[in-house]
């Protein structure tokens, strides 16, 4: 995924997917090089949080939110099937089993779906099908949430890379 500048004097949306896109791409150079053992390593005692377990996540938030909750569709495989009600974090923790390569192919496709879905939308006022915890929710709100989530997690990716081989700022 390249990462290209963001669009410092576009319109609302294209601003919006600029700094989204951005922090995507962020992931994963994040995780670019590694083997499947260094991007399931935990060196950050005591977290529990991974490279492999960042990317997992972000997948399924990107699907959640975009595809799920804005769309109305049905989360896929292997959301759909995953035992969230006895673990909240299984997707952390089952991605030390999954190759860095199925995971990032995963976030990828899970990032283009979700583009898809904005550029079909009427507006950025538009209104989720689903009802979130705080009901109904635009998709301006979910591409800001998703800014945020993305770029938090991005910050754990430094330090957990870091750690791994020592690169920083990529």
């Amino acid at each position: 995924m390249e990462r290209s500048n963001t669009l410092p004097a576009a319109g609302e949306l294209e601003t919006l997917n600029s700094f989204l896109d951005f922090q995507r791409a962020t992931m994963i150079r994040k995780v670019e090089g590694l083997t499947d053992e260094q991007a399931a390593s935990q060196p950050v005692a005591p977290s529990t949080l991974s490279l492999s377990g960042l990317i997992k996540h972000l997948s399924l938030v990107e699907e959640s939110w975009f595809q799920s909750v804005f769309a109305g569709g049905e989360l896929g495989e292997p959301w759909s099937s995953a035992p969230f009600d006895d673990d909240k974090d299984w997707e952390f923790k089952s991605a030390s089993a999954d190759r860095l390569s199925d995971l990032v192919e995963m976030y990828e496709s899970a990032c283009e779906k979700s583009r898809e879905v904005v550029a079909s939308a009427d507006s950025l006022g538009e209104m989720s099908e689903k009802d979130t915890r705080r009901g109904k929710v635009s998709l301006r709100w979910i591409l800001l949430h998703m800014i945020e989530e993305t770029a938090r997690h991005a910050g754990h990716a430094d330090l957990l890379r870091e750690r791994i081989d020592g690169a920083t700022g990529i």
